[in-house]
């Protein structure tokens, strides 16, 4: 057996151990991502992160090395987390058990990569290391302050277009009034899965089509403002639609199917930016090695 072969042996026994006690809380995981819009996003994190490493192991099986210390540690802190439920007197809602179990089976996950095939490695696959932790599901305290601030957004961002097109407006938290038409921004509406959807779509396209740490971060960071307005652009749009054209797009297909629609041209506008940002790496790129070759050529 190679070396490789024994790094990735211990790595499977060591995944194969967590998933003893760990099993109930994947499954809850993925249940949950299944019966709840909210959590539908877990479902891409395990594949996509797979995936990741996947297209990097030619290089990861290079670096392939132990440290039992690093690893260790982290595996000890994955322990530490799971038990650390067991010495509180009351016991947490079951929403927050399930995070706090699914946390500590991705950092024994984590621990285990680090264990088995050592920090260079790790390093090299930081991110699917760290986009694993998008499979702990937040508590349901977390999703509806993140819903309530959508809807807030979303309402904000309508009142906008409404006040850009000279539509009369009376904007009362998430309830906006026009002409012919009140609307309530309800949590229903606050596009939280498409907004999780276009999140987790951007950090993948961000990692793989840029270099730069600060413009991956600008790509990510405006990932959120932008599913906002898109938000607010499409309840601008049914609700013109509605008092101007037709009642029924208040009630149709474009107000309960039309998300994929405004989704798409987020999309767009997130392939444009990305598009902008890895023309300039490639001219910043350029002009870095340029002086070096015309250096080589004069000599």
């Amino acid at each position: 057996m190679t070396k490789l072969a024994q790094h990735q042996l211990g790595f499977a026994a060591l995944w194969a151990v967590s998933l003893l006690p760990g099993w109930r809380a994947l499954v809850d995981t993925f249940s949950l991502s299944l019966r709840d819009d909210q959590y539908t996003y877990l479902l891409l994190i395990p594949p996509v992160s797979a995936a990741l490493i996947f297209l990097e192991w030619r290089t990861l099986r290079t670096m392939v090395t132990l440290n039992v210390r690093t690893g260790s540690v982290s595996l000890a802190i994955a322990v530490l987390i799971a038990c650390s439920t067991l010495g509180w007197p009351a016991p947490f809602p079951s929403d927050v058990q399930l995070s706090i179990r699914m946390l500590a089976l991705v950092l024994w996950w984590i621990g285990a990569f680090l264990l088995c095939f050592g920090y260079r490695a790790s390093r090299l696959a930081l991110f699917p290391l760290c986009f694993l932790l998008g499979l702990v599901p937040l508590p349901q305290l977390a999703v509806d302050r993140i819903v309530a601030l959508l809807q807030q957004g979303s309402a904000w961002a309508a009142h906008v277009l409404f006040a850009v097109f000279g539509v009369p407006v009376v904007h009362d938290g998430v309830v906006l009034t026009i002409p012919g038409l009140t609307l309530e921004v309800a949590q229903e509406c606050s596009s939280i899965r498409s907004s999780s959807m276009l999140l987790v779509t951007t950090m993948v396209l961000a990692q793989l089509l840029l270099r730069s740490p600060w413009r991956k971060a600008l790509v990510i960071g405006l990932a959120v403002p932008l599913s906002v307005a898109k938000n607010g652009m499409r309840i601008f749009t049914i609700a013109m639609l509605g008092t101007r054209v037709d009642p029924g797009y208040l009630t149709g297909r474009l107000h309960h199917q039309g998300g994929i629609v405004f989704f798409a041209i987020t999309l767009i506008v997130i392939f444009a930016l990305l598009w902008v940002l890895r023309r300039e790496e490639d001219l910043s790129l350029k002009s870095a090695l340029s002086p070096v070759k015309t250096e080589t050529t004069a000599g």
